[in-house]
Formats: structure tokens, sequence, C-alpha cells
């Protein structure tokens, strides 16, 4: 009975990351893995599917015989399909690797304990960011081969922030009040609201407490913690003075959000460093961006100046051929350093594997950013992310938090919201 909750659970949460809206263009699915051929299923043509294939071109130069077939799927479609074939019982039709998001791994690795392939000793975890473990090992093994780095930034206009007289540098390792403080500032002198926000997107509350090290659930990942979280408390506190500071342009879907910057509405964007091509799209601004680390919570000791925003790591499933496709990994995305240095440059990806970091193209300057060396400021930052277990419920709790922190923003008292919040994660999710 559990198993299959939480399996229906997790085909239920289908909200969209990073390219999760991509259509599927597949004519249908693999019809079988084989010993001969390696299948892979991933979402977004332009990200993570081209990044599969620099891999698979890599591999190729050395295993020429091999076969890997990439295939395209909406991250939606992905999971309901893993949903239905391992709740079937029959692998027929699986693939042998996949692309599954962070928020969501725990929940399959959890639901299916027996479903995905021990990669222990096919990499090495320490090689990777630290906060990619926890999302992608259960139990002492690893299962996943973390891939991109959700690593955010704060991305500044610099003309903005001169006609209001400030500098990169006043916006530097600040905490979130000298944020709100600055907006006010900004706003007032040159008329530009500082960032955008949707009201039903708590990803930039998930930023906060991330970079806390804490999380909705407790260390278990599954039980909840709302109430007595002194990290989201102070989240919540921030993401209220900041949405009553007369400051934010206020955006309902992914366009509006792309506006809102590539017009010249904001000032700021603070989100993940895959919003970086979104941002050059705009070639009139170019020379007019900057990137800082991202604000922290003053009032919480714990709170860094580095945080998180999506993410995937790619596993192996049990099905024939689950060792070539291990062994494909761990040549590959597992340890290729070359590699990474051609999904940066051709891609835009910037890897969570350490040693990558190393690599010229981590290091090149990039002048639409004034000559900033953009990538090799977000290296560091990665390393930064504090590591927390994001469990199994946390888009399920998100949709218990909207509403509340509607509430609590028309004047409920917090301790009430986050005891309301509380008691429905319990009752719903336990």
């Amino acid at each position: 009975m559990k198993k299959a909750f939480v399996a229906l659970l997790a085909s239920i949460l289908l909200l969209s990351a990073c390219g999760s809206k991509s259509e599927n263009s597949a004519s249908g699915g693999n019809s079988g893995s084989t010993s001969k051929e390696i299948t892979v299923w991933a979402w977004d043509p332009n990200f993570n599917i081209a990044a599969m294939k620099l891999a698979v071109d890599a591999y190729a130069k050395t295993n020429a015989d091999q076969k890997v077939s990439v295939v395209e799927y909406a991250q939606d479609d992905i999971i309901q399909k893993l949903n239905t074939g391992l709740n079937s019982g029959t692998t027929n039709g699986l693939p042998n690797i996949v692309l599954i998001e962070d928020y969501r791994a725990q929940s399959f690795l959890k639901a299916y304990p027996d479903a995905f392939y021990d990669l222990s000793n096919s990499i090495k975890a320490s090689d990777f960011a630290d906060y990619k473990i926890a999302s992608s090992s259960l139990d002492g093994k690893q299962y996943g081969v973390p891939f991109d780095s959700g690593v955010a930034g704060l991305y500044v206009r610099t003309d903005y922030l001169k006609d209001a007289g400030y500098t990169v540098d006043d916006l530097t390792n600040i905490d979130w009040d000298k944020y709100i403080e600055i907006a006010k500032d900004v706003k007032a002198k040159t008329g530009h609201d500082m960032l955008t926000q949707d009201p039903n997107d708590l990803g930039l509350v998930r930023m906060m407490i991330q970079s806390a090290g804490s999380w909705y659930t407790k260390e278990d990942g599954t039980t909840p913690d709302l109430k007595d979280n002194a990290a989201l408390k102070d989240a919540f506190t921030t993401y209220k003075a900041l949405m009553e500071s007369n400051t934010v342009k206020i955006t309902s879907d992914w366009s509006q959000f792309l506006a809102g910057f590539n017009s010249g509405d904001v000032a700021t964007v603070p989100t993940g460093n895959w919003i970086t091509p979104s941002v050059k799209a705009e070639a009139s601004q170019s020379g007019k961006w900057a990137i800082v680390p991202m604000p922290k919570l003053k009032n919480t000791s714990s709170s860094v100046n580095a945080t998180n925003i999506g993410g995937s790591s790619w596993y192996v499933l049990n099905v024939p051929g689950k060792e070539q496709a291990a062994e494909f990994l761990a040549k590959t995305l597992g340890s290729d350093v070359n590699l990474y240095q051609d999904m940066l440059t051709k891609v835009g990806v910037i890897g969570t594997l350490k040693a990558a970091g190393e690599g010229e193209a981590y290091k090149q300057a990039d002048e639409y950013f004034g000559g900033q060396k953009t990538v090799e400021d977000f290296s560091p930052w990665t390393q930064q992310i504090p590591q927390v277990n994001f469990g199994m419920n946390t888009y399920a709790i998100e949709d218990i938090l909207v509403p509340e922190m509607q509430n609590y923003l028309n004047g409920q008292d917090l301790d009430k919201v986050l005891a309301d919040a509380q008691s429905q994660a319990e009752s719903q999710l336990q």
C-alpha cells in the first residue's frame, strides 16, 4: 500500500523544471532494453539531450561498436512512463539510463528500491559536488551520476545600479535585508523594479532555506518540518518583506519571467545559472550585466551566500544491459573532464564533477557580462552549497505552502500559518 501510494504521488507531482515542457518528439518508447544497445531517456533537446549526445560522441572514440540511442520525452511523460512500467512489474519498454530531477529522485529510489542499479563501484561520489549526493544516493549506495549544477546567482544590471549610486561590490555577499534596502533605493531613483516573482512559485523560498542547510522535511527526507523550522520562518518573513517592498514585478508564467529582464523592466534576477542563455538572448544588453553570489538569510546563522535551484542526475535501471550502461556513464559523465569542457562550451552545462572546474572552458571571460569569468565564479559557489535531503515530497509540500503563504501575506499569524501547513502535510503525506 505504501509503495503504491508513493508511486502514485510521484506520478502526480508533475511540476516543470528547466526544459520540462519539451514536447514528446519520439514516436514511441524503447521496445525493450538489450545488451546490444543502450537506450537513454531525457528531456530538453537543447540542454540535457544535447549534452548526452556529446557524451555519446566522446564514448564512440574508444567504443565505436557500442550503439547509444537518446530518446526525447517531456519530463512529465518520463515520470508517468517510469511509474507505469515499474508498477507493472515488467521492465519491457524501459530505458537503460534515465534522467531524473533531483527534487524527485528520492521518491523513485524509495518507491522502487530494486529498480535502480547501484553505481557505487562505477563512480566516486566524492568526485562530485557534495550537495548533489544526498538526492542521488540512498542507504549508503550511490545510484545517480550527478549532472548539471543548479547553483544560483544574483544577476544584476550594472547600469541600473550605477544610476542609483551602487556598484557590483555593494551587492556582493549581502543578506536579503540589505538586498531589500537597495531594491527600494533603486526603485526610487530609477523607477525599475528589482525582480520578478510568480506568487504561486516558491522557488525563491526554496533557495533561501537551502542556503541555510534546511528543507521542508527533516534529515530523513520524509518527516514534515514546517512548524518549528527556523530557517523556513526566516524565509517566509523575508519573502513577505520583499513582496511588500513595492519593488517586485508580478508574473504568472515562464514567458513573463523572461520578458521581465529581457525587456529591461527589472534590475536583478535571482535564480539558477541555467538562466544565462536566456539573459544573453537580448543582445542589446551586452555589457550591462554581472553575476554575484546569492543573498543569504540575515537571521539564520547557518545561511551562506550559495544555494541551488533545479538540477538533475542520470540513473541506470536494473534491466538487461545495465553493466554496459553503467560503464558508459562511468567513462563519460562520471569522469571525463574534457567532455565537461565541451558541454560547457557547446551547450552551456555547468557540471558538478569537481575536476571539471579546473578545465580551460571554466575559466573563460564572458564579454556579455563585462568580461567576468562567470563560470569560474559559479564553480566555487557550487562547492559551497549546503547539502540537504530533498526527500520525496518537495512539490507536494509546496502545494500546501503556496496558499498558506498567501494567508500570511494577507495578515495571518506566521506561527499559525506554518502550524496549519504542518498539520496538512502530516495528514496528507505520512
